[in-house]
């Protein structure tokens, strides 16, 4: 079937977190019902009007509101503490500091940013950013490779081939696009790039080189660094991390990949597009075990059955020894229960992919009485520092990796511009649950909120229902004229009131996709709103509008919108 919806009773409610704050705006105690597509949701802290919300009024609020954008980001302006060097000084120019420094000096802030690297961090230098790059070409090898799909097009194509150092310059110099993109946007709007290691000698007070600064509030976002587990020798040729990996310096013929999360899925992606052996090494029972395992076990079918890759699960690699004097990598694997040895593996390279840990080293937090928790540093809801007594530092904030709450550059952004919504006087509190998900693999992964088991566990504490939806990509017109109908989308949701509790997706352009689903839980949208939304046809989107619709909430449920949108 193309398309089923099913309903699970248990006795207990799930509570999503919930994204509602209080707004205090220095300018207004009101705010602005801007209605799109039917939703209705308070943005932008504008003021409230009992009026419908015609044209005319979006087009008065959009001049005031980019009048306030001109005025604030004409220049870094001047501290408006007293005594202080700057109003914000921001340790980390990866994607989390950046998006911190813009809105900051868009809020009329004195910003200084501090790198002792490059610009751009690990998502633009060695991560995100040039592995979509080398996904970018492994996607289109595969399907060049894929004489079946081709022929289904009417398209005779002969052996595709790849120049890897080509491959390695694109990836290379897109990364160098986007740094300089980063570094020139701040340039321009004033921004204060002081080169050099950041650290906190005192409250309000932060040294790099040889010069302290003063500011009235510090962020702290240092990002993070591969993960290395004890017992593996990387000597950046034959073991290698992401970093070095990245680089593409090599090909080799078998590769073993340590850990199947996003960072094995999406090499060994790469790696089989050209022409490698992969196997890899899990240490849990499953592989992709940090997804919705529904949706893992169709990716496994997908995305690893027919390709050249086994795999070990159940197991450690204890020992990993770098090929050396015409002898192969070696692994040693032990049960990861019992801790016996199991077998030794020999292949020609292995990639650690192990997931990451926070680079908090260095940063002077034991002046400030701040004592890090597994290398991370302890914050609350709002991103503030608590020191090793259970105190808030006052003026002090860290975001992204190096907190540890979820490490995806995009929550290190979204992190970032909370926190200086809070210095700049409106309670800001980022729901973590909206923050979306993917994996770029060829079909993508991608989810927002709750897996199923979760969901389920939840619901049982809690006490009420949940019930699931789900549609192939098979009937999808869009997907069908692609030929790529294999794929699915889930919703797990409350019956009783419409509440999205998390949406996952397997398919072609999932990534892209669900962010019609996070952004709905970000800002409170209920099913019985959001599925009379219209989606251009014929489109991919639509899964995502066929996938509400096959929702079925309780008819006692009212939407929110009582007003229609303006004609």
């Amino acid at each position: 079937m193309a398309s089923i919806s099913l309903s699970i009773s248990s006795p207990s409610s799930i509570t999503a977190i919930s994204n509602r704050a209080s707004i205090n705006s220095s300018t207004s105690s009101n705010s602005i019902n801007l209605r799109f597509c039917g939703l209705r949701r308070e943005v932008l802290g504008f003021s409230s009007l009992k009026q419908s919300c015609s044209s005319t009024n979006i087009r008065s609020v959009r001049q005031q509101y980019s009048t306030k954008i001109s005025a604030s980001s004409s220049s870094n302006g001047s501290a408006n503490g007293k005594g202080f060097d700057y109003d914000l000084v921001i340790i980390g120019a990866g994607v989390g500091g950046h998006g911190a420094a813009l809105h900051a000096v868009e809020k009329g802030l004195k910003t200084a940013i501090i790198e002792g690297d490059v610009v751009g961090g690990t998502c633009v230098n060695r991560g995100c950013v040039p592995s979509k790059a080398l996904l970018a070409v492994s996607g289109r090898m595969r399907e060049l490779q894929n004489e079946q799909h081709m022929k289904a097009f009417g398209l005779q194509v002969s052996a595709a081939s790849y120049d890897r150092q080509a491959v390695a310059d694109h990836a290379n110099n897109l990364a160098s696009k986007i740094r300089n993109n980063l570094t020139n946007s701040m340039k321009a709007l004033g921004v204060d790039i002081l080169t050099g290691y950041g650290s906190v000698v005192g409250p309000q007070k932060v040294k790099y080189g040889d010069t302290v600064i003063t500011a009235k509030n510090i962020i702290i976002a240092t990002g993070s660094v591969p993960f290395v587990p004890k017992g593996v020798e990387v000597d950046g040729k034959t073991v290698i991390t992401s970093d070095h990996a990245l680089k593409l310096e090599t090909v080799p013929d078998w590769i073993a990949i340590v850990g199947s999360g996003y960072i094995g899925l999406e090499f060994s992606d790469v790696y089989t597009a050209f022409g490698s052996e992969v196997t890899f090494i899990e240490a849990l029972d499953q592989l992709m075990p940090g997804f919705d395992p529904e949706i893992g076990k169709l990716a496994q079918r997908v995305l690893i059955n027919p390709r050249k890759i086994d795999y070990h699960v159940g197991v450690f690699a204890s020992k990993i020894t770098p090929a050396k004097d015409g002898k192969p990598v070696q692994i040693e694997l032990i049960d990861a229960k019992t801790k016996e040895h199991k077998e030794t593996l020999e292949v020609d390279a292995a990639l650690i992919a192990t997931g990451r840990a926070p680079f908090t080293k260095g940063l002077g937090l034991e002046n400030i009485n701040v004592e890090t928790q597994r290398g991370f540093v302890p914050v609350d809801e709002r991103m503030q520092v608590i020191d090793k007594d259970g105190k808030l530092v006052p003026n002090l904030y860290c975001i992204g990796d190096a907190n540890g709450k979820l490490m995806l550059a995009h929550a290190a952004s979204a992190q970032g511009i909370s926190v200086v919504e809070q210095v700049t006087g409106r309670d800001h509190v980022l729901n973590h649950l909206s923050i979306p998900a993917a994996c770029f693999t060829h079909p993508e992964i991608s989810f927002v909120g709750y897996t199923e088991p979760q969901a389920r566990e939840k619901a049982q504490k809690e006490g009420f229902d949940i019930s699931v939806a789900k549609t192939s990509f098979k009937a999808n017109t869009k997907a069908l004229a692609e030929n790529e109908g294999e794929g699915l989308a889930k919703l797990i949701y409350r019956p009783d009131n419409g509440e999205i509790l998390g949406v996952h997706i397997f398919g072609m352009h999932a990534a892209d996709l669900i962010h019609e689903a996070s952004n709905a839980i970000a800002m409170g949208t209920r099913i019985q709103d959001i599925k009379y939304a219209v989606h251009a046809h014929p489109t991919l989107s639509e899964v995502l509008d066929e996938l509400f619709k096959l929702a079925h909430v309780n008819a006692n449920v009212t939407s929110q919108v009582k007003e229609p949108v303006a004609a």
